[in-house]
Formats: structure tokens, sequence, C-alpha cells
């Protein structure tokens, strides 16, 4: 062989041997995975960030399985426990939808589960709710399909929603190159439909006798205090039934807030549920979520946001409601 190829066969080699690593390290959890699915099913834990992940390990419900604690893949680690007796497989998937949708296939498609509780915090869009409440939304809306029009531009006939950014002009209203933004239903493909024919659909309800199960959360003692200088005025609770609303932004404006919920009658906004529940149902696995209000998504006065204050209260509390649900949930109450 010529010193050249020699060359060449070094820089082919490099480029090759981390793809041989990674292949690698993925059949180890794939081989580990399978001897984990033996115990199943798995009641499937889905929350998205750090702060909701160490209110809810503080608790020190979680019992980790002592044989395979957890498996990592694709950059997450899913970890195997119990909690009030039942098995359970947890994971922490990321801010945005496409990291909750991804983690949510990647928990239906290797575990052997059964169903999934999807929580974390969110915005509070619903004047009659306050920061620390809980919510369990019996539906949600993705508030992120646009069709972003020119001024004047025609929305299309199929869209649901339309926000004029003239309507907001200052110092008076008027026509802007901002145009208009069209509101578009979901094109959903589901395991009960036909192969590559998508459903016109608006709304993705959680699953009915999960959602009837969680009225009886509704007496949950909630905490009021962050500290001993920082609590909130009103007292806590959980609010079963109402709607929620996911799109891949962080809404801290209150004139949009006014607009989500006078438009659709959303109580919440967050960046992962619509794409957790949508993606289970597509799958066939029942789903329900839990979410703490933490801020009032741009309604608060000054300029502090609300979630530097009360995102530990927040996830503190929506971890006490996913326990509690845990503990009432039963083998009756699987759909299947």
């Amino acid at each position: 062989m010529s010193a050249n190829q020699l060359v060449l066969a070094a820089i082919f080699a490099l480029f090759l041997l981390p793809a041989f690593g990674f292949a690698n390290g993925r059949q180890k959890s794939l081989a580990i995975i399978k001897e984990i699915n033996k115990n199943g099913p798995y009641l499937g834990l889905i929350t998205v960030y750090s702060a909701e992940e160490d209110a809810f390990f503080a608790t020190g419900a979680f019992k980790n399985d002592s044989r395979y604690p957890y498996v990592d893949l694709s950059g997450k680690r899913f970890r195997v426990g119990r909690i009030e007796g039942k098995k359970v497989i947890y994971v922490r998937c990321g801010i945005g939808m496409v990291n909750a949708a991804a983690a949510t296939q990647q928990m239906v498609d290797l575990f052997d589960i059964y169903g999934l509780i999807h929580f974390g915090v969110s915005g509070n869009t619903n004047t009659s709710l306050s920061i620390g409440d809980v919510v369990v939304p019996k539906e949600f809306i993705n508030t992120g399909l646009w069709d972003w029009m020119k001024t004047n531009g025609t929305v299309p006939i199929e869209d649901i929603a339309k926000l004029d950014v003239k309507d907001y002009n200052l110092p008076k209203r008027g026509n802007n190159y901002l145009g208009r933004i069209a509101y578009r239903s979901e094109r959903y493909y589901s395991e009960a439909g036909e192969p590559n024919v998508p459903q016109e659909k608006v709304w993705f309800e959680v699953t009915t006798n999960w959602l009837q199960l969680a009225t009886s959360l509704q007496g949950i003692e909630l905490e009021r205090c962050v500290n001993s200088t920082l609590c909130l005025e009103t007292k806590p609770k959980v609010v079963v039934g109402v709607r929620g609303s996911t799109a891949n932004m962080f809404v801290n404006n209150g004139d949009y807030r006014d607009f989500l919920y006078q438009t659709f009658g959303v109580s919440s906004a967050d960046m992962e549920s619509s794409a957790v529940v949508m993606t289970s149902f597509s799958n066939g696995y029942p789903v329900i979520v839990i979410r703490g209000m933490s801020d009032l998504a741009g309604g608060q006065n000054g300029t502090v946001n609300d979630i530097d204050l009360f995102e530990s209260l927040a996830s503190t509390n929506v971890a006490k409601v996913v326990l509690q649900f845990i503990k009432l949930l039963s083998r009756k109450l699987y759909p299947f």
C-alpha cells in the first residue's frame, strides 16, 4: 500500500470510528431495554427541563430499579423505577415540540408501556386562575401552525382563526407591513386511520377516563410559599377540564396572552403538551397532561417575569398532583 493510500485509509478510519462507537452504544442500550421490558408494562412519565425534574425527584417517591436504574439513548436518559408500587419509566424530553414528540415516540416504540403522564409548568392565560394553580386540561390546540399573510391578504378558508397585527399598532391602529397571522389546523396521522391519509384536527383530547379520575385531585393541599418571605396571595388549587395551548414559543406578552384566551378559550400556554398528546394518540396510547401555572404569560405588572420567582413553587405543586394521580391509577383504568 502506498503512502497516499495509507493516509487516505487513516482519514477514512477517523470518520468511521465515531459511527461504529455510536452504533455499538445504541446496540447496548437496546439490549438493556429488552431486559427492562421483561418486567413491563410500565407507566411512562415525561417532563421537560431541570426545574421540573428536580422538584419531582425531591419528593423521594421515585425508587430506582436496582438492576437497570436507567438507560441512555439519543442523548436522553430514561430512568426505570417504581412510584407508589407502580412500575414507571421517566424521561426529561427537553424544551419544544420536536423534543417532546421525539421523546414520546421513543417511549412508545422502545418500551413496554400502557400509558403516559406528561407534566411541567406553563404560562397562565386565564385571569380566573392564579400562579401556583395546577391544571389538568381536557384538550390542547397547537397555536404555532401559521399562515403569515401580507397586509390585507386573504386568509385561507380552512384556517381557524386570525390575528391582525394592525389592531395592535400604537399610537393608533392602521395598516403595517407585518400583515396578519392565520392559524391552521393539524394534519393528524393515526394508527386508527388510513395510512398516508391525514385527518384535519384542531383539538387533541386527553384520555377521558383518566381525566375523570383526575377530578378527585381537586382537593389536594398545594404549596403557597416559595420561602419565608415570598408567598402567593391566594391558596393554589387544582383545576380539571380547561383547555390548553402549545407552540414553539415562550409567551411573555400580555396582549397576545389575551388574544389566546379570547380566541381559543385556553387557560395555559406551553411548548410541549400538544405534541405529547398528539404523538400518544397517534400510536394508540392513553395520555394525560398536568401543568402548573408558573407565570402570567406577560400579564404581570412591571418587568420582572413571574417564572423567575415562582417556577420552583409551580414545579413542586405539579409534582404533588402527579404523584397523587399515579397513586389513584389502577389496572382497571387502562383502556385495554
